[in-house]
């Protein structure tokens, strides 16, 4: 077809500038990239380290709940120091951080500084569909200098013992092993409290951390021959010494013995583990790598029963973990690599730069929210913790709005995340006949705490549960192709269909997820996730042969439906509570009617939200309702996603994406935030932010590639 100039099919420059402007603004995005806080270190809710500034030396490395975990990093060029990590000491002058890169598992900056570049990459090899690496609790540190003119050049990284204990007051030990080919500092409490401190500001104070750096690096060869190992010959040195980094400083050289005063508290001049890495003269890039990784033996306690780590389950030992893990670097980069290339170009592709942005940082953020363990007979289960909330361990809406992120990479995670609330539900312990909230505080998953736990129904959330869990597993056994849980935990589902089949439709006063402003009755947006939890149910029949029961669950399901359009209509908009005219609120829920095929409501409700939606929403996106400004992240783009166009789509997530990049709270990605100022309410660090991946999962043909993808 040949083209047709502008002007001659009609369109004037004004017509044109929402497209022009949207085409300025994701390119912006593409450009910025100036993420709330940057993951560093995302493995689980204990070993996760997060730098909360525009540069890497603004300020020291901190675990995710802010506490201080200082991680620090100085180059040496030709005897002159140089930070590149962390804002300490002062003193000593910071590299010029020219750029920042975050992919699903690499974090990538870049500095220079007296002629020389130097990257410092960390890679989580957060693989889903490889869950002995996924389980692993190692970060590899690679170091490469680049250099056109000859240059002297030595690294040092320096890690603060405070990594291994709660707080400053808490005595620690060290010490250092061999594994394989790398030698191994390690640092622990001295009191190991294993699995003795439920709670959720709070960090780990039992297990150790280890910096592990191999005997050889590979060396680069200029002539285009494969590298081989190398020994690193005179001049590495790794100690565990308080005055390390001083050493380094002042002199390039560490302390040649460990100290030996011990336990200490970090605040008591306790050891830093420390390695300087020699790089000699450099011409060209040349890289050296160190080994992150904390080991616990414990690390969960469900029902009782204290669980090994998941891939610790056959009895590996830290040594041969390591040492594996050494033995894989160069492989897992190479895949870890492919997978960011992959994943991020069908993620722009799904929804634009904005939306890409967001699915990166929420990608191990999400992971590094649960902790990963093995049943005793080696079954993997999946525990997220409720941070900055209420330190809840397994919080069922905590599941429902992170499930699409692991309904699109891997539904086996998924299962290994309800199969623990579905065996506590189905204990006689559980008497009540809707699903339960939590399975305890975290790491202890002994029975629910929420609300009136097993002892009384008040302050429960009987239909938000109920509807969550039974669309949950609908989703994923359809993902699954398989009845496994439907046929398993019958009676449960068949007990919350029928308790939602009453009490549904137009719920009472109670809680649900988002109960911010306390309790609601007759909630719009918890009807129509009751009512798509019933078709949930029904599908889950059609799947065990159950034809009567399909047919009358669907048909209830429809005729449900049919209900609540005129009991929520308001004139342009759909009421947030049925008794409550001139009100409004996102229908998030709708989103399950068209990712499971259910087609209970009408096109024209969720198009008539969308028409209202887009009058309302603020400089950096969406409130939830009309009751306050904040909103919800999670929500925000699973109501996105309910969008027939790319217009309706972007004008929902570009402020989003925007407020991403200039929000002023420094954190890891909160999903509760002000939508006209910008700032966090609550929460951060949590695995809602999965829910990111909704977009992506109701592409049916990308979730089908990335569900058959095999890992390189």
């Amino acid at each position: 077809m040949n083209s047709i100039p502008a002007n001659r099919r009609g369109l004037s420059l004004a017509a044109l500038l929402p497209a022009l402007l949207l085409l300025a603004g994701a390119s912006a995005i593409r450009a910025q990239q100036r993420p709330p806080a940057v993951p560093l270190i995302a493995h689980d809710p204990y070993f996760s380290i997060w730098s909360a500034a525009d540069h890497l030396t603004d300020k020291n490395t901190t675990h995710w709940t802010g506490k201080r975990q200082p991680i620090s990093g100085i180059a040496r060029i030709d005897g002159k120091p140089y930070r590149f990590m962390g804002e300490d000491p002062s003193e000593v002058p910071a590299m010029e951080q020219v750029s920042l890169k975050v992919t699903p598992t690499h974090t990538t900056y870049e500095f220079q500084a007296a002629g020389v570049k130097l990257a410092a990459t960390f890679f989580t090899p957060a693989l889903p569909k490889d869950l002995d690496v996924l389980s692993r609790p190692v970060t590899y540190l690679t170091l490469t200098a680049n250099s056109e003119s000859a240059h002297d050049i030595s690294v040092l990284i320096d890690v603060d013992p405070i990594i291994a204990v709660n707080s400053e007051d808490q005595p620690v030990t060290w010490g250092r092993s061999k594994a394989g080919n790398l030698t191994v500092l390690n640092v622990g409490s001295r009191d190991q409290h294993v699995l003795g401190r439920p709670g959720d500001d709070l960090r780990i104070d039992w297990g150790y951390f280890h910096l592990a750096v191999p005997d050889n690096e590979s060396m680069p060869n200029k002539d285009g021959v494969p590298p081989v190992p190398r020994p690193w010959g005179p001049g590495i040195q790794l100690v565990a010494s308080h005055t390390a980094l001083q050493s380094f400083i002042k002199s390039g050289t560490l302390p040649s013995s460990d100290d030996m005063d011990m336990p200490l508290m970090p605040r008591d001049d306790a050891a830093h583990l420390a390695v300087m890495l020699p790089f000699g003269s450099v011409t060209g890039p040349v890289s050296r790598h160190v080994l992150l990784a904390y080991t616990e033996g414990q690390s969960i306690e469900y029902l009782g029963r204290k669980l090994r780590p998941y891939w610790q389950r056959n009895g590996q030992s830290v040594q041969d973990m390591l040492a594996q893990a050494e033995s894989e670097y160069a492989s897992l980069d190479k895949r870890g690599t492919r997978f960011d290339q992959d994943l991020t170009a069908d993620l722009e592709k799904a929804g634009g730069p904005a939306y890409a942005q967001l699915a990166i940082l929420a990608y191990r953020q999400t992971l590094a929210a649960h902790g990963f363990a093995a049943d005793v007979d080696g079954t993997p289960l999946l525990f997220p913790k409720e941070n900055f909330s209420n330190g809840c361990i397994s919080t069922v809406d905590v599941l429902y709005p992170s499930g699409p992120f692991f309904l699109f990479f891997n539904p086996t995670l998924l299962q290994a995340q309800l199969k623990p609330v579905l065996e506590y539900a189905a204990l006689p312990r559980w008497k009540w006949p809707f699903a339960p909230h939590d399975l305890g505080t975290y790491p202890l998953a002994n029975g629910q705490v929420y609300g009136g736990g097993e002892r009384t129904e008040d302050d429960q959330m009987p239909v938000e549960e109920s509807g969550n869990l039974l669309i949950l597993v609908a989703a994923m056994e359809k993902e699954l192709g398989s009845s496994d849980f439907a046929r398993e935990y019958w009676p449960q589902f068949t007990k919350w269909a029928e308790y939602l089949r009453e009490k549904g439709l137009d719920p009472s006063n109670q809680l649900s997820t988002d109960d911010f402003a306390g309790h609601l009755a007759h909630n719009a947006n918890l009807s129509i996730k009751a009512i798509e939890g019933l078709a949930a149910y029904a599908d889950m029949a059609r799947g065990l042969g159950k034809s009567d029961v399909a047919a009358e669950y669907g048909k209830l399901a429809h005729d449900m439906a049919n209900r609540w359009e005129p009991m929520a209509k308001d004139g342009d908009h759909y009421k947030l509570a049925f008794d409550s005219p001139g009100t409004w609120s996102q229908k998030y829920n709708l989103v399950w009617d068209q990712i499971l095929d259910f087609n209970l409501f009408p096109a024209r409700i969720r198009q008539t939200e969308m028409a209202f939606y887009l009058k309302h929403i603020n400089r950096f996106g969406l409130p939830l309702d009309n009751r306050k400004d904040y909103t919800k992240l999670d929500w925000s783009i699973w109501t996105a996603t309910l969008a027939d166009n790319p217009a309706d789509w972007n004008a929902i997530v570009e402020p989003i994406g925007r407020w991403v990049n200039e929000g002023p709270s420094r954190v890891p990605l909160t999903d509760w935030y002000e939508t006209k100022t910008g700032p966090e309410v609550g929460f951060q660090a949590r695995s809602v932010v999965g829910g990111i991946y909704i977009k992506a999962l109701a592409d049916k043909s990308l979730a089908e590639k990335w569900r058959n993808r095999k890992e390189p």
